[in-house]
């Protein structure tokens, strides 16, 4: 069985892969920086982080090889949903432990 292809030469599974490893780990990143910079239940900084995470990595597949061009709103939303959730489970746990970074 042929694996396929896209135009920038990925294998589909080694770019669905790349795109949520990405994904994962800039919302771990953006939960441990909201752990860390976030000084009350007023501040908005968490939000900040995280959508400045679903931001870069726009920017950064382009540079990794992916073709971001063929990016469809599906795909948005699934980069989005795994960077949102990766964030909200890393915070949650950081803050219902009370641990400190």
């Amino acid at each position: 069985m042929a694996t396929e292809t896209t135009e920038s030469g990925w294998d589909s599974h080694l770019r669905g892969l790349t795109v949520t490893t990405v994904a994962s780990l800039l919302g771990l990143a953006a939960g441990v920086g909201s752990q860390t910079l976030a000084t009350g239940a007023n501040d908005r900084i968490g939000l900040y982080l995280v959508g400045g995470a679903v931001l870069v990595q726009l920017p950064l597949y382009s540079v990794i090889g992916i073709d971001t061009d063929d990016f469809g709103p599906k795909e948005y939303l699934y980069i989005a949903f795994i960077t949102f959730s990766m964030w909200f489970i890393t915070w949650g746990i950081l803050l219902t432990t009370g641990a400190t970074v």
